[in-house]
Parts: structure tokens; sequence; C-alpha cells
């Protein structure tokens, strides 16, 4: 129960900042885009990580264990610093956009960005259900196993699939078309990151290899 509470701590502290930053730049508390964001965001976390942490606490402990310095190659370090950099730009950008009116996006698209965070933070907590050692930092561990089937018998990272449909969700969902010009960078940065990621799976994970023969989309099925 302590660590459940921790979980919930922890969000909703994250939760806190989050919305202060966001009604910050807005400035006003009137963005009842930004309220259905929160509320989403916090149940598409929250659930997932209580569930994953009374299952599976190292699988939970591997996702949180994440950014610049959890990485341990320099390349991923700026990599990894150049996706946060993207994302605080989506939340910027999109709360400015709020406060000085630059968008006109009609309520059912913020709703449908809702939908696509909800998505994509549902299919990175699938992920971690289908393969335990899922992590937020790019490393081979000891006694890993090769994941091949359910969501990675369809693309090579759904982790990262779930990434983008949240991360173009993002700025939808807060009301905001200028937000999504952060999202190229990020989509650009994620880009890289997976075809350095796949140098060292070769390397270092039994069967990979031969797994991305018969997996041939890295990232968007029929696409890439």
């Amino acid at each position: 129960m302590k660590a459940v509470a921790r979980v919930v701590g922890f969000g909703l502290v994250e939760l806190i900042v989050f919305g202060l930053v966001l009604f910050s730049l807005a400035g006003t508390l009137d963005f009842w885009q930004a309220w259905a964001f929160l509320v989403v965001f916090a149940l598409s976390t929250w659930i997932p990580s209580i569930l994953l942490q009374r299952t599976n606490p190292e699988a939970h402990q591997r996702r949180k264990h994440a950014g610049p310095a959890a990485e341990t190659r320099t390349v991923q370090k700026v990599l990894i610093g150049g996706w946060y950099l993207s994302l605080a730009a989506m939340v910027v950008v999109s709360a400015l956009d709020h406060r000085f009116d630059w968008s006109a996006v009609p309520a059912a698209i913020c709703v449908a960005g809702d939908v696509l965070v909800a998505v994509g933070l549902g299919v990175t907590s699938l992920v971690v259900i289908q393969n335990s050692f899922a992590a937020s930092t790019v490393q081979v561990e000891s006694g890993q196993k090769l994941a091949s089937t359910g969501l990675y018998g369809l693309v090579r990272h759904p982790m990262y699939t779930g990434n983008v449909l949240t991360i173009i969700g993002f700025p939808l969902a807060l009301g905001s078309y200028w937000g999504l010009l952060p999202v190229i960078p990020g989509l650009i940065v994620l880009v890289i990151r997976i075809r350095d990621e796949e140098k060292l799976l070769v390397q270092e994970l039994d069967g990979y290899r031969e797994y991305a023969q018969k997996a041939r989309y890295r990232l968007v099925p029929y696409m890439w």
C-alpha cells in the first residue's frame, strides 16, 4: 500500500505542477481544454501505474527511470534531452496559443486530441505489460528476452508508436494547431533514437536481427 500511495502522491504532484504551468502560461483558469486534458492525462497514467506497481514493481521502476541522466550513452542523452525540449515547447506554445487566440480549434478536434492522448498512453502501458523489460532508457539487461508477440508483432517499437500518438494528440487536446510545430523535431529525434537503438539491439539482444527481418515496420504498420 505504501508503494501505491507513493505512486498516487507522485502523480498528484506531477499533475499540480503540470496544471500550474499550463494555466500560468495561458493566463487564465478559463481553459476547459486544459482541464479536460489533465483529467485524461491523470486517468491514463495513474491507473496503469498503480496496476503495474501492484503486479510488476520492477517493470514500473524501469518506466520511472527516465531522462538524460538515466541514459548510459552520450548520443541517447542528447536525443532524450531534445525529446524533452520538444515536449516542453508543446506545453509553452499550446498554452500561449490559448492566451493570445492564435488558433481556432473546434471542440470536436480537441476531444479527438484527448482520445489520441489516452490511446497513446494506453499503448505505452500495454507494451510494458507485454514486455516487462520495456524501459524508458536504451539498454539491454542481463537475462532480457526478445519480445516478438502482441504489439511487437505489429511494429518493432510499439512504445514509441504510443509516444507518437500522445504527442500528436497533446496540442490538439489543448486546442492549439501551432503547438503541433514542436511535434516535428520531436518526431525527428524519435526516428534518430530508434535507428541508434536498433544498432544496439542487433549487437546485444539475442535474436533481434532475425526478428527485425520478420517484423518489417519499426513505428507505423505499412509505413515505416
